[in-house]
């Protein structure tokens, strides 16, 4: 594991700055304990100075995982944040949507939220801005962008799209599934 270079910090702020906004400082800034991010073969994990510590005591070859999974770097050396980081997305998000409960699954099934899925929506939520979209029961689902902003989804038919799904609780089954075909 390694610490990331100034140019991958500053990539995995600017995607997690979309969800998190102005409370980004509260994933560094923890009363608790501090808290890096390192990464392992392009893959990102978030963890304590005490599991970094234990962390290193294994060879590259030897540690498969350590601390949250939180995403990876494409090839493109983008962030793609996977559903394993939705804990600390939900936590601190700023802009959040909550879907009505026939709605939570066609959100699982990895589709996008249309308008009629809507229950409520955080207010003044901007155009192509990150949400975390929960169950009417506040069970956070997954997290996406917001196709259009609250004022204007106010005005749109109901079966047009307003969070476009980015990742679910589903894609753990999904993914699986996929593997496990011969």
């Amino acid at each position: 594991m390694r610490q990331l270079t100034e140019e991958e910090t500053k990539t995995l702020f600017s995607k997690l700055k979309l969800f998190l906004e102005e409370n980004l400082k509260y994933l560094i800034d923890r009363e608790d304990e501090d808290y890096v991010f390192r990464l392992q073969e392009q893959k990102i994990y978030y963890m304590s100075k005490s599991v970094l510590d234990i962390a290193e005591l294994f060879g590259r070859d030897e540690l498969i995982s350590a601390g949250t999974f939180v995403g990876n770097f494409t090839k493109a050396g983008k962030v793609k944040l996977h559903i394993t980081a939705l804990p600390l997305l939900s936590k601190y998000a700023k802009y959040k949507v909550w879907v009505k409960p026939g709605g939570e699954q066609v959100f699982l099934y990895g589709n996008n939220v249309l308008k009629t899925h809507i229950a409520k929506m955080t207010e003044n939520t901007p155009q192509y801005q990150g949400v975390v979209v929960y169950s009417m029961t506040d069970v956070p689902l997954g997290f996406g962008v917001v196709a259009r902003s609250t004022e204007q989804s106010l005005k749109i038919q109901p079966h047009d799209v307003v969070v476009f799904n980015q990742a679910d609780l589903g894609e753990y089954l999904r993914t699986v599934e996929e593997k496990s075909e011969f």
